[in-house]
């Protein structure tokens, strides 16, 4: 009875270990490699484009109370970027000249509701959500970044725009399924 055991936690660890050095290799090879519900699942590679809007980016947030909060519920995931926090993979709605609110009911960029961008109060575990407010519009350094595939996204809604220098690469999708 105890050897099946042990052969499903040699296979669990071998599998762990080659997804881990399979995102390494990925990582080098400029693709990320997204599992989040926010963007369409698969393989994103780097690519030498402007950031316009409907890119995907990857982006590293902002050091503040907002991600560490994110960071501290596990809303985003930890990694190399300033206060311990990983990359997102965002696609861009909003960019200099458009302009944006959001509120409660959801974003607006220029006057047209985005589709899944109403705020939500509390999370899963029934944790209040920040509920931020704007109405802007946005300068050459300033970029609205969200998921308009998921509802429960931690995205603008919860933390407002992105500063260009945030933003780390444009990426295009190699391969994505549904979730």
């Amino acid at each position: 009875m105890k050897k099946p055991i042990k052969i499903l936690a040699v296979s669990v660890l071998t599998m762990s270990v080659s997804l881990f050095v399979l995102s390494i290799g990925a990582r080098i090879s400029g693709i990320y490699i997204n599992i989040t519900p926010s963007l369409p699942v698969g393989f994103y590679k780097i690519v030498d484009e402007p950031i316009v809007s409907g890119a995907y980016v990857a982006f590293c947030p902002p050091q503040n109370v907002v991600f560490d909060m994110a960071k501290d519920r596990s809303y985003i995931n930890r990694g190399d970027c300033a206060g311990g926090y990983g990359l997102l993979l965002k696609r861009v709605f909003a960019q200099s000249g458009d302009t944006v609110s959001i509120d409660q009911a959801g974003i607006f960029v220029n006057g047209e509701h985005l589709p899944n961008s109403a705020q939500l109060t509390a999370d899963a575990e029934d944790q209040p959500l920040p509920q931020y407010r704007l109405n802007i519009v946005l300068n050459d350094a300033e970029y609205l970044l969200l998921s308009d595939l998921n509802p429960q996204s931690f995205d603008a809604r919860y933390f407002g725009l992105i500063a260009r220098d945030q933003i780390q690469h444009v990426v295009y999708p190699l391969f994505t399924w549904s979730h």
